[in-house]
């Protein structure tokens, strides 16, 4: 990966409906070799593809949490990441090390849909533990920064 692709992996992040006319013209190349670096770079593995980015307040749900979850010994990580795909109000998982197996995105209406999906997960998904932090506000960042990271600091 080269200078020209770490500006081109920029600009797909900060927009991934750019053309690839709107790409060469960023990176001065022409359409067809930013076509084409393109290619490579979704065959490597590294831009894996182009996604929606919806605001879950403007769909009413106001009230995000981050839910840490402990499970119980009967009930296999497997199983409960499965489970996951049936609790729409989850939108996001995460298998963790610490103390908490998972750390769950739930995005609600409410305080009462969090209380409700809480429930659920108690007694539905074998969550033996949680523990919830609403989110107040959330801080932008730019994943692109971590293409011009050279060394760890």
């Amino acid at each position: 990966m080269d200078d020209i692709d770490r500006d081109l992996l920029g600009a797909l992040v900060r927009d991934g409906r750019m053309t690839y006319q709107e790409l060469a013209r960023a990176v001065r190349l022409s359409a067809n070799a930013v076509a084409e670096r393109i290619r490579r770079l979704r065959h490597s593995g590294l831009l894996r593809g182009y996604h929606a980015d919806l605001d879950l307040r403007v769909l009413g749900r106001t009230l995000i949490a981050l839910t840490d979850v402990r499970l119980r010994d009967d009930v296999s990580g497997r199983d409960f990441e499965q489970s996951l795909h049936a609790v729409p109000q989850v939108v996001s998982a995460a298998h963790t090390t610490g103390e908490y197996d998972y750390q769950l995105r739930i995005a609600c209406t409410d305080p009462a849909e969090l209380e409700h999906v809480v429930d659920i997960l108690k007694h539905g998904h074998g969550a033996r533990q949680l523990r919830s932090r609403v989110i107040l506000s959330e801080i932008d960042l730019d994943p692109s920064r971590l293409l011009g990271i050279s060394t760890v600091r």
